[in-house]
């Protein structure tokens, strides 16, 4: 095995050093969305706080419950302990170190199975620098839940075999690993372990006894996963529940399907340009490929695992090798992935998203391209060890026909797709590659199958060599997977992007123990929402598909604001210019184009122009008000109608507060209240008044938050809507507002029963 990982390492080196080497960084998604992330974990760990709550996006978030925040990701916690400032190479390299481990556990699995090892090197590439692994490695938690994928069946495998607890319970660990990205490949993983249990036990020859002896490693995994994951797993179900997406709709789904048009990926991977900017994608959908009402990037339907295991596909599928009882099931579930992929371009998505519970949570079934790109490095490696070890299948004339035929079918519907979308121009050169690579990988394979008996180490060594070299050059960095660091430098920790640093010394100099303004970042690019997270100033906006419903209804914030037509308003939140952005304490709006552009409410002297950089404009709101406020007098507020209206009372929200419910019979003295102390999970408030009153904390409302007053447990209220507010009687007291997930999520749960 040793040999087999360090001839591995070599050639994952080879196609990783772009990106080990800084040349290029994993763009999109990899740093709009999960580099700041990592880097808020990081901070928090190094200030000695949890990063449980984050106020840094959204005007608060729980990170915990959330699938994306990659606190509980075992490699990016291990980064960030390690790193309390990750840059964007330090991410990059723990993401590809992953892939690396992923393609490990693929060679333990195929040396388990007893696959001769060039075959167990051939699957090992194919599945970690090939399919989605390659176009997609941006998404970094679909990336880290397919990489443990083949630990989990290698241990899986060995449970059942063997009836062990101990590999039962390895089993747990990675399984409960995949469920801890929370996402649609972790959630299609776990389905692919249950039907691998399901398979065992109706292919041995006695399915009672198979059941009865896999009883045991079984349970030990299921209590495993569960001490590992059940927590986290419960409190995304719950945040799901109070998000923005508590359920995707068939037809929300269905506009994530791959078409099938881009089946043609898997043997021409640059056919239609999904390695340029936009501008030069033509397949579905794009602005040349129209009618399809589909909504995926254009890396979404990549599906290239090179040309080699493209033809031992082939091979395997045209000589009955891939119903062979060693991997039937693998072809099985292949077969059952692609169908899923395809979402509404077939039934049997609509089957699934009717039966299968957690599919309606999410918006993509092209996901399901990660488990197919690994189902196809399993079944290549396959028919890889049938050539190596001397039982491939003679085929006939005809057969060597069919399957060269097969291959130039793909080439022949490309083409057809260039010629009626007027793309030749463009098409001829990807096809023209494709074709040398397809040959290539045909001579290799040839030679490989004459030398292998006499000479199989050079057999070996020639086949993988090649293969490393293809994916290399087609898989490699791109306008999707590879941009250079320079574009993304506001997301390095120590940046000297001048919007950022105005920013900071903005916000420095209007602190105080009231005041803790935010900011609003607008229309500044792709990669911008989420650098509040990376520099840790507060932001009302961020990037992030799952946002607190509440939330997402009283000021609009989308998924991002990357585009300035993406920043949209609501009743409550119709203007910068608004009673709730006053409320917020949103003192800076950084903006992409003049802000009258994206507010077209705005007055002029509504915000001053305070700055001009290359990235936008800085505006000031002399209204923002202070983060937390006393107020001597309480009303009571409908709160629904507030949210559909927008219609504010006609009251001073410096010192009056609005309650939905349990409205105090009072109007008493002013009084006062500072910040003693602001954390991410704890706020200390210290509140003195004549009377009593209320102190408000202008930090969005969340029902595992809770209060104490002097020590002791107090009830905090859902105050103007969005915020916090807990009353406190006359005196000076001491107000703490702590984080509690999982008290809260319990006493949810309880609530609910």
């Amino acid at each position: 095995m040793a040999p087999v990982a360090a001839a591995m390492a070599l050639c994952w080196l080879a196609f990783s050093w772009p990106w080990l080497s800084g040349a290029v960084t994993i763009p999109w998604d990899a740093k709009a969305h999960f580099q700041p992330q990592i880097q808020f974990l990081a901070a928090s760990l190094a200030r000695g706080e949890l990063p449980f709550w984050t106020p840094n996006v959204f005007a608060g978030h729980p990170q915990i419950a959330d699938p994306q925040s990659m606190i509980l990701s075992p490699p990016m916690l291990l980064l960030a302990l390690l790193d309390s400032a990750p840059s964007l190479r330090a991410v990059d390299v723990a993401v590809l170190l992953s892939v690396l481990l992923g393609g490990v556990g693929m060679a333990l699995l195929c040396r388990d199975l007893g696959w001769h090892w060039a075959a167990a090197l051939v699957a090992a590439l194919a599945f970690q620098l090939g399919g989605s692994m390659a176009w997609r490695v941006q998404h970094f938690g679909q990336v880290l839940s397919l990489a443990y994928l083949p630990f989990a069946l290698f241990f899986l495998r060995r449970a059942l075999v063997r009836s062990s607890p101990a590999h039962g319970a390895a089993a747990g660990l990675f399984a409960a690993f995949i469920a801890l990205g929370r996402d649609q490949v972790g959630l299609l993983s776990l389905y692919l372990l249950a039907g691998y249990v399901a398979w065992h036990w109706l292919s041995s020859g006695s399915a009672a006894s198979a059941i009865r002896s896999s009883v045991g490693p079984l349970a030990a995994g299921a209590v495993t996963g569960l001490v590992v994951a059940g927590v986290p797993t419960v409190l995304t179900i719950l945040l799901a529940s109070q998000s923005n997406r508590p359920e995707i709709d068939f037809i929300g789904a269905g506009r994530g399907s791959l078409h099938p048009a881009l089946l043609v990926t898997a043997a021409v991977p640059h056919l239609f340009g999904a390695g340029l900017r936009t501008s030069g994608y033509w397949g579905p959908p794009s602005f040349a490929w129209t009618g399809t009402d589909l909504f995926i990037a254009q890396n979404m339907g990549q599906l290239y695992l090179g040309a080699i295991p493209l033809l031992l596909l082939v091979i395997g599928l045209s000589r009955g090798l891939l119903w062979s009882r060693e991997v039937r099931f693998f072809s099985l579930a292949a077969l059952v992935a692609l169908l899923y992929a395809l979402g509404w371009y077939t039934p049997a998505f609509r089957a699934m998203y009717e039966a299968l519970p957690g599919v309606a949570l999410y918006r993509r079934p092209a996901d399901a391209t990660f488990l197919l790109g690994g189902l196809g490095a399993i079944l290549a490696g396959y028919v890889a060890h049938r050539m190596f070890i001397g039982t491939l299948p003679p085929a006939a004339p005809w057969r060597r026909w069919l399957e060269a035929g097969a291959v130039a079918a793909v080439f022949i519907l490309a083409l057809t797709f260039a010629l009626r979308l007027d793309q030749v121009g463009v098409a001829v050169r990807p096809m023209l590659e494709a074709a040398a690579w397809t040959g290539l990988g045909g001579l290799v394979l040839m030679a490989a199958m004459r030398l292998g008996p006499a000479r199989p180490l050079l057999a070996g060594a020639v086949l993988v060599t090649v293969l490393t070299a293809d994916l290399a050059v087609n898989n490699g960095p791109n306008g999707a997977t590879g941009l250079p660091p320079s574009e993304l430098d506001m997301l390095q920790p120590d940046t000297r992007n001048e919007t950022v640093a105005i920013l900071k010394r903005k916000l420095a100099g209007t602190a105080s123990d009231t005041r803790r303004d935010r900011v609003a970042l607008v229309g500044l690019g792709f990669h911008w929402p989420n650098a509040s997270l990376t520099h840790g100033f507060d932001n009302t906006l961020g990037y992030n598909p799952v946002r607190l419903g509440l939330y997402t209804a009283a000021t609009g914030a989308g998924d991002t604001v990357g585009l300035p037509e993406q920043r949209t308003f609501t009743p409550l939140f119709p203007s910068y210019r608004s009673v709730l952005a006053d409320l917020l304490g949103l003192r800076f709006i950084v903006t992409g184009v003049p802000v009258g552009e994206i507010d077209r409410r705005i007055e002029p002297g509504d915000l001053e122009l305070i700055a001009r950089t290359a990235d936008g404009y800085v505006y000031e709101n002399p209204r923002a008000m202070p983060r937390v406020l006393f107020a001597h007098r309480a009303v009571e507020g409908d709160f629904d109608a507030l949210l559909k209206h927008g219609n504010w009372p006609a009251i001073d929200l410096a010192t009056t507060v609005v309650i939905e419910d349990g409205m105090p019979a009072r109007d008493s003295r002013p009084g006062a209240a500072r910040i003693l102390s602001y954390r991410n999970t704890e706020v200390v408030i210290e509140a003195d008044s004549p009377d009593g009153g209320w102190v408000v904390l202008n930090d969005t409302w969340h029902s595992w938050w809770f209060a104490e007053v002097d020590g002791l447990p107090a009830t905090p209220k859902r105050a103007n809507v969005l915020f916090r507010a807990v009353e406190v009687p006359s005196g000076r007291h001491t107000v703490r507002f702590v984080f509690r997930p999982l008290a809260g999520a319990l006493r949810e749960i309880l609530n609910r029963m």
